[in-house]
């Protein structure tokens, strides 16, 4: 492979390609617990547990991936066979995920969802790995890299936003009366569209066979994370905002179609994930390189907070007084969907931070294994926050009646309490216990980081 820049053409097969990953992701993981409580009907529970099992063992096997990979050798290389395996076989989980046997019911049903989230979150991995490790095999420099994964994250954001806004909208499009035959075909089109999508990534993206590819054990994470207390307490602060952030979406379609409720529940729940998504990615492109200018990234993490808590407790107050208007519920919504997009930033630049700290205080700069850990800690926060939702509607009983006239009476007001509680209290103490343990604890400012630069310049002439 010559060392010429990439073209067009491969930055935008490659874009495609996390595009419909995360198209494929997001209905797995966004919309499995509404799929399997509220439309078939399982224990709530029983749900929560498979999910977070489900979650935390997909984390944990993360690393094993990683090494899999690194060993392999191939005409075609070491990523390519596994992306594409991997996405033939996720495409396969997925839409048995979404097909579950009109036959099944009970213990044999909550077995079937167990059994198949699990080799979904098993075979999501097996090219979900590949598919970050690879860019080292067809880029020539930092800066090549780095524009890359920037095009990628953000082609994956738009496959979030697309799933969280349209799916509702599509389900009830192609089901009818039927929303679990809706879901079903919905997996299918998800299905095909990632497995043409990778496989044109594959086509196109030509891998060099000479890239080593760094797989840090479970052990090799752990052992860097607990010698950079810097890189702990980022660690932390991820794991509660994003957990915060998956309660709120996990619950927030049972909010729109059991509290704010009506026929047309589905179309307010639509604009609302859409106007949501779109500022949480112009927070992170726009709001968060604007603040930027006047305001250092802890003083932002700290505004970014103030932000979300401040939403969070506007929107409570609105539902506990019944005020359910849409519109002015999206001033609240703004606050928080804005504060998430730029404390996901920001969390990424505490974490790369840690890294220079770590060779400061260590001697050892340990960055794959530390960004290794961002992936574990989101699964796992994943993971806990499904739990939590489950937990929320096995307390709410709320009914598994999918009409859309059931809405609006299904959930009692005490029922409706909780969620609210759930909904927004919770994420708030989440949001809290982050800014304290940051505040208390965190000490990289912007002159610290300099400080540690210029040692660490001195310490590389030295040789």
């Amino acid at each position: 492979m010559e060392n010429k820049s990439l073209t067009g053409r491969e930055k935008a097969a490659y874009g495609l390609g996390a595009f419909a990953k995360d198209l494929a992701f997001m209905i797995s993981s966004g919309y499995v617990l509404y799929y399997y409580q509220d439309i078939l009907g399982i224990n709530a529970y029983a749900m929560g547990i498979i999910l977070l099992v489900a979650r935390v063992f997909d984390a944990f096997n993360d690393p094993v991936m990683g090494m899999i990979v690194a060993k392999t050798r191939t005409r075609w290389g070491k990523f390519r066979p596994w992306l594409l395996i991997g996405t033939v076989t996720n495409a396969v989980m997925l839409i048995l995920l979404y097909s579950a046997p009109k036959a099944l019911s009970g213990s044999n049903l909550i077995a079937y969802a167990a059994v198949i989230y699990i080799m979904w979150g098993v075979t999501y991995t097996m090219m979900d790995i590949p598919f970050w490790s690879m860019i080292p095999a067809f880029t020539h420099s930092g800066s090549e890299r780095e524009g890359l994964s920037t095009l990628a994250r953000t082609c994956a954001g738009i496959g979030d936003a697309v799933i969280t806004v349209f799916t509702v909208k599509i389900v009830s499009m192609l089901g009818g009366n039927s929303e679990a035959a809706g879901f079903s075909r919905f997996a299918v089109m998800i299905a095909a569209i990632f497995v043409v999508c990778i496989a044109i990534t594959c086509l196109v993206i030509k891998e060099k066979s000479t890239v080593n590819v760094e797989a840090p054990s479970l052990g090799e994470m752990f052992k860097a994370l607990f010698a950079n207390d810097q890189a702990i307490i980022v660690v932390v602060a991820i794991v509660l905002v994003n957990l915060s952030l998956y309660i709120t979406s996990n619950l927030l379609i049972y909010f729109f179609k059991y509290d704010f409720g009506g026929e047309g529940w589905k179309d307010s729940y639509t604009l609302f994930t859409a106007f949501g998504g779109g500022i949480q990615i112009l927070s992170m492109m726009i709001i968060y390189p604007a603040l930027r200018r006047f305001m250092d990234s802890i003083k932002i993490y700290y505004v970014s907070f103030g932000m979300a808590i401040t939403g969070y407790v506007v929107l409570l107050i609105m539902m506990m007084a019944g005020f359910m208007n849409l519109y002015v519920m999206l001033v609240p919504a703004f606050l928080v969907f804005a504060a998430f997009g730029m404390l996901t930033v920001l969390t990424t630049v505490f974490l790369a931070n840690t890294v220079d700290y770590g060779e400061y205080k260590n001697n050892t700069r340990d960055e794959s294994v530390i960004f290794s850990m961002q992936t574990f800690v989101v699964k796992l926060a994943s993971g806990l926050a499904s739990m939590i939702a489950a937990l929320c509607l096995g307390i709410t009983k709320i009914s598994n009646d999918t009409s859309d006239a059931a809405a609006t009476v299904s959930a009692s007001g005490s029922s409706l309490m909780v969620l609210r509680s759930f909904m927004t209290i919770v994420p708030i103490v989440g949001l809290c216990l982050a800014m304290f343990i940051f505040k208390k604890k965190y000490i990289l400012s912007d002159k610290k980081l300099e400080e540690i630069s210029k040692e660490l310049e001195k310490r590389h002439a030295k040789g």
